[in-house]
């Protein structure tokens, strides 16, 4: 199963520049990385960046992450998969533009 993180175009930058990140400020503050499933992430986009156009969004196997994933309550009661360390650039299966259009964000095809 594909999980996806939304990132800002500076905080992707420094991903692939260390290699690893502990995610945006939010990620930072929480303890944990934010992610969400195929059905979750457009409204996580909406919520979340509204306005913002120069994003990238990312999949990866939740398979792959190991024992530091975990699936926890959050909006309305529904379980969103967490990351309890780094990501790490190794991690990453796909990576996408995320550009804003008039109605809302433009996911790849085949996402949602």
């Amino acid at each position: 199963m594909l999980i996806y993180k939304i990132f800002r175009r500076a905080e992707w930058d420094d991903l692939v520049a260390r290699g690893e990140t502990l995610g945006a400020p939010v990620d930072i503050s929480d303890g944990y990385i934010h992610f969400s499933t195929a059905q979750q992430v457009m409204e996580t986009a909406a919520r979340h960046f509204t306005q913002e156009s120069n994003l990238v969004i990312v999949a990866v196997r939740a398979d792959d992450l190991g024992p530091e994933l975990k699936w926890e309550p959050s909006r309305g009661g529904a379980l969103f998969p967490h990351l309890y360390r780094p990501l790490r650039l190794s991690d990453v299966t796909w990576d996408k533009a995320l550009p804003l259009g008039a109605s809302g964000h433009i996911f790849p095809e085949g996402l949602i």
